[in-house]
């Protein structure tokens, strides 16, 4: 059968020949989880504070929740360090085929000299090439649940792990207690296509439910549409789980796209209102601009500008969230009740 024929497809290696018998009753093991859609096989009672406190919950769920409360706690305290998150949003690194590091992660290197060099501050990095270099590392694509109903969309995403599609080693459940925790974000990407790189567009899609996304599954019995319809039409109130986070853009092209591509990841950023961390924070430049790619780095080299706007889009960012934790950042218009929800 086709589904036998699929999840046989992975053991090619001939280490695996001597475990055939194993393999076809895993395979039997598999095609009963799939055939009776068994997605969250290990759950437990979602307990006090929820809607429906006997309703089982995935335990992978509760896990991604209670990281992210954690997070939020992290960020919340006024002890406790600035906190950064720097995304290197680029597919290439030198641990898989293109055998080379990409140029976003040198210019992450300079922003994160930068604000490890300050007092009083943590700084992570999020290098999205992973997605392409480590086995078993997966974001695996948005099901787009908030076009059917807002509510539907949890907050973090349920529809993860599936273990009977074998939709497994999902990352997204550990990314999102970074954004969370974070007080700054800055985004280096390249463009690709006119686009952004597809492990940020991944992780893009996947950070809807932070945008309006619903924290209780229950209300909604899981993934019932019908009811997540009616919370909707009742008067959803769309929260902002990333709200007040200062964040910083940038982008490098070789050809072209670079404006289109920062304006529009710009955009997104303030759309689940995160906060422009300044006008040195953004910017768009080409390295290279049409020379041979076989040169890219020695362009980056010779390029002592763009990695001083880096360095400077870095301090902006800084200076952002010192003075937002500090209350000395004001935002004109910031308390204003939008009067057009999502």
């Amino acid at each position: 059968m086709e589904f036998r024929r699929r999840f046989l497809e992975q053991f090619q290696d001939p280490a695996f020949a001597a475990l055939e018998g194993e393999l076809q009753r895993v395979a039997d093991a598999a095609w009963d989880a799939y055939s009776h859609h068994r997605k969250s096989p290990k759950t437990r009672k979602a307990g006090p504070g929820f809607a429906d406190p006997d309703y089982d919950l995935a335990v992978d769920w509760i896990a991604a929740k209670d990281a992210i409360d954690r997070a939020q706690e992290r960020h919340e305290s006024s002890s406790g360090p600035a906190r950064f998150l720097l995304v290197s949003a680029s597919s290439r690194s030198e641990h898989t085929c293109p055998g080379e590091m990409s140029k976003s992660y040198r210019l992450v290197e300079i922003a994160h000299q930068v604000l490890a060099s300050a007092g009083n501050t943590e700084v992570e990095v999020l290098e999205l090439s992973r997605l392409t270099a480590e086995y078993g590392r997966h974001i695996h694509p948005c099901k787009a649940c908030f076009s059917t109903a807002a509510a539907l969309c949890h907050w973090p995403c349920s529809c993860y792990p599936n273990f009977s599609l074998g939709q497994t080693h999902d990352w997204m459940n550990e990314i999102y207690p970074r954004w969370v925790e974070a007080h700054g974000v800055m985004i280096i990407t390249p463009v690709n296509w006119y686009q952004v790189s597809s492990p940020l567009k991944l992780m893009m899609d996947r950070l809807v439910c932070a945008d309006g996304g619903n924290p209780d599954p229950t209300s909604t019995q899981g993934k019932k549409t019908d009811i997540a319809k009616g919370l909707e039409l009742k008067g959803w109130d769309y929260p902002k789980h990333l709200a007040g986070r200062q964040f910083s853009v940038i982008v490098h092209g070789d050809a072209e796209g670079a404006g289109s591509v920062r304006r529009s990841l710009s955009d997104w950023l303030r759309a689940m209102d995160l906060e422009p961390a300044g006008a040195a924070a953004e910017f768009d430049r080409y390295i290279g601009y049409w020379k041979p790619y076989a040169t890219s780095h020695e362009e980056l080299d010779q390029d002592q500008a763009v990695q001083d706007e880096v360095r400077n889009a870095a301090w902006t960012l800084l200076e952002a969230v010192k003075a937002k934790r500090d209350g000395k950042l004001v935002a004109a218009g910031e308390n204003l009740k939008e009067p057009r929800q999502k």
